[in-house]
């Protein structure tokens, strides 16, 4: 879904560039709000390329960005109004730009917004109008060392030139939120390395512990279910997910003689082992960057709802709703996978033991909404 935002303004161009730029610059503050407002950089930039559609003669407007030096490409990432339903469009959506494209090429080197009235001569728009686009304006979208991270386009399907009205509106509206959304594309792909970097740390720990291969991305997966049926936002459900990768870390902290016994653990050794949680907080705050939810996670995933739980022996809700939402995905996992000591449960007899457990090990109120997540899936199966 699409942020509220003002009705887009349908009335026809101004004559006077001067007039145009003013009523352009009042409506960019709204844009600049939107994109600001939004919680992903699609939804920031999607009303900027509505607008573009409504007040000049562009059938359709897009976005696209760099999807990394891996992928050697430009990805679309919004569009909005006609695109051509020609096959080579369709792979340029799901597949991309090469980073050499004669367009971005020239983009990179472009100190504003390129306009070409007719794609079909310029060497810059070698192949679009072969794809059905005849005319086409491009405005670079850079990062903060100048390097071009994308380009916002908009085009018509017949050869059109483009006016000193349609000129202005693009290389202001454009070119303001051209910037915006170069900061916008940064921080995402730093919160997609981080991301990354922080399932890697989880995965570490699976090689170490070898008996829980798999547990990591399983529990997160649990984890996300819940937070979608209690409707969290985005940025609560992404500190959950970096929570997640990192719940047991601090295992790292413990002994092979303990993490990797073949046995009952006695009393000496479990102190031992449950002085992961400790060692997970201190690791995770370490790291500077985690929200409190997913540090939430690392600390109260051990907790009780009776009280009886570790590091803390917090009891009922001042247990953290994400430590004890976790704490039913990390133990259902538990029961249903199989370790040196002990066989797989099966699923109905994990929720049995989960359900017999409400109010005692778990949260009663999320116990019953787990219970009916994963009755769900299972009705779903069959």
């Amino acid at each position: 879904m699409f942020p509220a935002r003002q009705p887009v303004d349908h009335s026809p161009a101004l004559t006077s560039d001067g007039d145009v730029r003013t009523v352009v610059a009042q409506s960019v503050l709204d844009l600049i709000h939107q994109v600001f407002s939004a919680s992903t950089l699609v939804q920031g930039v999607t009303p900027t390329l509505e607008y573009l559609v409504a007040r000049t003669a562009a059938v359709g407007a897009a976005y696209i960005q760099v999807t990394g030096a891996q992928d050697q490409g430009y990805r679309v990432r919004a569009t909005w109004g006609q695109v051509p339903r020609t096959p080579s469009v369709q792979d340029i959506v799901f597949q991309g730009l090469p980073l050499r494209t004669p367009m971005m090429r020239a983009l990179e080197v472009s100190p504003g917004p390129l306009f070409f009235d007719d794609t079909t001569t310029p060497c810059e728009t070698l192949g679009f109008r072969d794809v059905g686009i005849a005319s086409l304006a491009a405005a670079p979208v850079r990062a903060q060392d100048d390097e071009l991270l994308g380009a916002f386009l908009m085009y018509t399907s017949t050869p059109h030139v483009w006016t000193k009205e349609e000129a202005a509106v693009f290389s202001l509206v454009a070119g303001t939120i051209a910037g915006l959304a170069g900061r916008l594309a940064a921080d995402e792909q730093a919160s997609a390395a981080r991301e990354a970097a922080l399932r890697a740390m989880g995965l570490a720990l699976e090689v170490r512990d070898g008996e829980t291969k798999g547990h990591t991305d399983r529990v997160t997966a649990l984890a996300l279910r819940l937070a979608r049926a209690l409707c969290w936002s985005p940025s609560q459900t992404r500190a959950l997910r970096w929570g997640a990768y990192l719940h047991d870390i601090g295992k790292i902290a413990i002994p092979d003689a303990v993490l990797l016994k073949r046995g009952p653990l006695d009393g000496a050794e479990w102190q031992v082992m449950r002085s992961h949680a400790g060692e997970g907080v201190r690791f995770a705050k370490a790291l500077g960057f985690l929200p409190q939810t997913a540090l939430d996670v690392v600390t109260d995933h051990h907790e009780r709802w009776d009280g009886q739980g570790y590091p803390a022996g917090k009891a009922g809700q001042a247990i953290s709703l994400a430590g004890r939402l976790f704490a039913l995905c990390d133990v259902y996992d538990a029961l249903t996978s199989e370790r040196p000591y002990k066989v797989a449960w099966t699923s109905q007899a994990a929720l049995a033991e989960i359900e017999a457990q409400a109010g005692r090990h778990f949260d009663p109120e999320l116990t019953r909404l787990f219970l009916q997540v994963m009755g769900q899936d299972q009705s779903a199966a069959h």
